[in-house]
């Protein structure tokens, strides 16, 4: 009867523990999903992947460690001793699960030649962004942003960073001094490479209504749209105007 007693208060223990844990992970979700990871990049990044993982060992393994130490007939100081441990080891992974998750969070989705690049804050660990112009500094609270490339200042320029790149060095899209506003000129400099939506679609017809959704969302002529490969963790292709301007994103590989 004790034992039972025991195993019912332990259980509801634990269950609170969880109910307070998905309140916690929910908060969490909304920063990662809303500002880090905006649809697509959760997929493109892997970062739902990555979030999903964090949420399995931090929400599963308190109450878990709830259920087996809380005892009732335990001193009080005790037993707070035993869900402060807990509480302290969850929240240590939390925060480091969510600390992995803003160092591998994509930055810039860089435009080069004929793709679309995901640039993740890894890629740029040996750089430094404080030289951007405001306008493509990337903030805490801020999801990736499009950019283009400019230029080469001059031969040399270029055989350096020609070079590097044959080295497995840095390519142009890991040079944020390379970066400029994709705006304009820059917007319209993508469509040179870019192909008709129809020609995607043919290979990828499983998106063709994904696509008519985004062109009624956009009360656009899908006709007129072209697209660009994207190259990031999943094959997608980015969906774009007669201006370059992106509208949305197709699963699929647009090679």
């Amino acid at each position: 009867m004790i034992t039972k007693l025991r195993f019912v208060l332990s259980l509801k223990a634990a269950v609170l523990h969880f109910l307070i844990g998905l309140l916690i992970v929910a908060i969490v979700a909304v920063v990662v999903f809303r500002m880090w990871y905006p649809y697509p990049y959760r997929e493109l990044s892997s970062g739902r992947e990555l979030f999903l993982l964090v949420v399995l060992v931090d929400v599963v393994c308190g109450p878990i460690l709830t259920l087996i130490l809380f005892n009732p007939s335990k001193l009080r100081a005790e037993l707070w001793r035993d869900l402060g441990l807990v509480a302290l080891i969850q929240f240590s992974a939390l925060t480091y699960g969510v600390w992995t998750i803003w160092e591998a969070r994509p930055l810039f989705l860089v435009q080069e030649i004929d793709r679309f690049k995901v640039i993740a804050a890894p890629d740029l660990q040996d750089t430094s962004l404080a030289e951007l112009p405001a306008e493509l500094r990337s903030h805490w609270w801020s999801g990736p942003i499009t950019v283009a490339i400019r230029e080469p200042k001059d031969a040399q320029e270029r055989h350096k960073v020609m070079v590097e790149s044959v080295q497995g060095g840095r390519d142009y899209a890991e040079r944020p001094e390379f970066y400029l506003p994709y705006e304009g000129a820059a917007a319209l400099k993508s469509l040179k490479r870019a192909k008709p939506l129809a020609v995607f679609l043919q290979k990828q017809p499983s998106q063709q209504d994904a696509a008519r959704k985004l062109a009624a969302e956009k009360e656009a002529d899908m006709a007129q749209w072209l697209y660009l490969p994207v190259i990031a963790r999943q094959d997608w292709v980015a969906v774009l105007d007669q201006q370059g301007q992106i509208q949305g994103f197709l699963r699929g590989d647009g090679f």
